[in-house]
């Protein structure tokens, strides 16, 4: 399945190539989950807070479908 993924802020610094205007272009097998898509492009689980899957908020668990928005964001701090 062909995937859009976007990532927020730091989550960009672990993929180098990455190009904030476009995001992502991904092909993951059917069923692949939002934590496998995640891994696979080397995204430590513990850095991401929120999962948007077609701009609904998703759990890392749930399976993706042909043509999904993915977008990840980590934690935000503040002071």
């Amino acid at each position: 399945m062909h995937l859009t993924v976007k990532l927020s802020t730091t989550l960009r610094d672990y993929v180098p190539d990455y190009a904030p205007e476009t995001g992502l272009h991904v092909s993951m097998p059917e069923g692949s989950t939002v934590a496998q898509l995640a891994q696979h492009l080397g995204l430590p689980l513990q850095d991401i807070k929120i999962v948007m899957v077609n701009g609904r908020q998703h759990k890392v668990d749930d399976p993706m479908r042909d043509g999904d928005r993915v977008a990840y964001f980590p934690a935000v701090g503040g002071g």
